[in-house]
C-alpha cells in the first residue's frame, strides 16, 4: 500500500479542540519521566496548580486534576456535588449542556432543564424561576456551560449568579469553562463561582486528556458530607499533599509539563493581551461570515453578536450543501482542517475555531481555505469572507 505523496508546509487546524500545541509544549512533553520521588514532581504540580489559580482568577479554590477529558470532570462533579437521587438543574445552551444532563442521569441523579432557543444563550430568567419553584431546595447545584462549543455561543455566568441570589437558593454554581478559559476572561470569584470545571485541549493548548476542577471552601463541604459512593473522582480523598495521592495513583506527569509550559505562554504573553488576540481573530471570522452570508448559503447559528464565541464560530449552511464534502475539500486540498456540526447541528453546520495557540496569518489562511473549499463545491459565497477578514484584522 503507497501512503500518499507529502504535501509540504503544516496543515491547519482548526477545529475548537484539540487546538494545535506550541513547540514549548511539545518539547515540554518531550521530557522522560521521573520518579516520584523528584522533587520536580512536586514542583510541577504545584506549578500546574497555582497557574490554573490564577488563569481562573481564584484565590479561594482548590485545583483538583485528573487524567480524564472534559467528560470525566462533567462526572466528578456530579458524584461529588449529589447523592444518587438527588436534582442538579442543567440550563439549557445546546448540545454540551444536553449531554452533561444525559451523563447525570445515567449516574442516577435527577436532572432538570430549562428550555433552549437554538443560537441563544441561557435564560437566566427560566434559572430563576425554576429555582423559586424549587421550594424544598432539593436541587443541590446549577450546572452551565459557560461556551458551548457546538454552537459557538457564550452566556453570561454572572447573570446565572444573580438569579440564583434572587430566587434565595442555596444551589451551588457550576460553570464548564472548558471552551472559554484561556481564551476569554473568567474570573470565578468575582462571579460567584463555586466549581469551574476545564479541560487541557483548547484554550490551554495541550493535547486532550488532563481535566480540572477549582472547587471553593462551600462546595468542598458539600462534597465531605455527600455519602454518594465514589473513589477515582472523590475530592476529600485527593486533596492531600502526597503527589500520588492528589492523583489517585501516579500523575500524567508528560501532560503535566506540557500545561506547566502552556500556562507560562500564557502569563508571558499576558491575560489582557491573551483576551484581546481571541476577540481580534474572533472578529475576524465573524467579519468573514458576514461576507458569506450575503450570499444566502450561509449564516451564523449564534443569533446575538454579543454572545458570540471568541473560541469557536457556528456557520449554518442551507439545504444541499454536503458539510462532510466541504470539511474534506478543505482538509486534504487546501490544508485546513475544521469541525462539523454536534447533535442537533449534525450535517446542518461547521465550526471554525480560532483559540489557543493562534495568530492572525493562521485565521486568514483558514478563511480562504474555508473559502476556497466553498467555491469548489459551487457555494454562493456572497461578497466573499477573506477580504471583510483582512480588513478586520487591518483596523485592530
Amino acid at each position: 500500500m503507497t501512503s500518499p505523496p507529502r504535501i509540504p508546509g503544516r496543515r491547519l487546524l482548526h477545529s475548537p479542540g484539540p487546538t494545535p500545541l506550541p513547540d514549548a509544549v511539545l518539547q515540554a512533553m518531550s521530557n522522560q519521566p521521573m520518579d516520584l520521588a523528584d522533587p520536580r514532581v512536586d514542583a510541577n504540580i504545584a506549578a500546574c496548580e497555582l497557574g490554573l489559580k490564577r488563569l481562573l482568577q481564584t484565590d479561594r479554590a482548590d485545583v483538583f486534576m485528573y487524567a480524564a477529558n472534559g467528560h470525566g470532570v462533567w462526572e466528578a462533579v456530579v458524584e461529588n456535588l449529589a447523592a444518587p437521587g438527588e436534582s442538579l438543574l442543567v440550563p439549557g445552551t445546546g448540545h454540551f449542556s444536553e449531554s452533561w444532563a444525559i451523563q447525570a442521569e445515567a449516574l442516577g441523579r435527577q436532572v432538570l432543564r430549562t428550555p433552549w432557543a437554538p443560537g441563544w444563550p441561557i435564560d437566566a430568567d427560566a434559572v430563576e424561576q425554576v429555582l423559586r419553584d424549587d421550594r424544598r431546595h432539593t436541587i443541590k447545584a446549577v450546572l452551565a456551560v459557560h461556551t458551548d462549543t457546538a454552537g459557538g455561543v457564550t452566556s453570561d455566568i454572572g447573570a446565572l449568579r444573580r438569579a440564583i441570589d434572587a430566587a434565595q437558593h442555596p444551589a451551588l454554581l457550576v460553570a464548564d469553562v472548558v471552551a472559554s478559559l484561556g481564551a476569554a476572561p473568567f474570573a470565578m470569584d468575582t462571579l460567584g463561582v463555586d466549581v469551574a470545571v476545564g479541560a487541557s485541549q483548547k484554550g490551554l493548548m495541550c493535547p486532550p486528556g488532563l481535566g480540572f476542577v477549582a472547587v471553593n471552601a462551600v462546595a468542598f463541604g458539600v462534597a465531605e458530607r455527600n455519602p454518594a459512593p465514589r473513589f477515582y473522582w472523590d475530592w476529600v480523598r485527593r486533596k492531600h499533599d502526597l503527589s500520588y495521592r492528589k492523583f489517585c495513583g501516579t500523575p500524567p506527569q508528560n501532560m503535566l509539563l506540557g500545561l506547566e509550559a502552556a500556562l507560562g505562554l500564557i502569563f508571558a504573553e499576558g491575560l489582557d493581551q491573551v483576551w484581546q488576540r481571541h476577540a481580534r481573530l474572533a472578529g475576524a471570522v465573524h467579519a468573514a461570515v458576514q461576507g458569506w452570508r450575503t450570499g444566502g448559503a450561509l449564516d451564523f447559528f449564534g443569533q446575538q453578536a454579543a454572545s458570540r464565541s471568541v473560541s469557536v464560530t457556528t456557520i449554518t449552511l442551507g439545504p444541499g450543501i454536503d458539510v462532510e464534502a466541504l470539511r474534506s475539500v478543505a482538509r486534504e486540498r487546501f490544508q485546513v482542517a475544521i469541525a462539523g456540526g454536534l447533535g442537533p447541528l449534525t450535517g446542518k453546520a461547521f465550526r471554525i475555531g480560532h483559540l489557543g495557540d493562534c495568530n492572525p496569518a493562521m485565521i486568514l489562511g483558514a478563511i480562504g481555505g474555508v473559502e476556497a473549499a466553498l467555491l469548489c463545491l459551487g457555494v454562493d459565497v456572497g461578497e466573499g469572507g477573506t477580504r471583510r477578514a483582512v480588513a478586520s484584522l487591518a483596523q485592530g
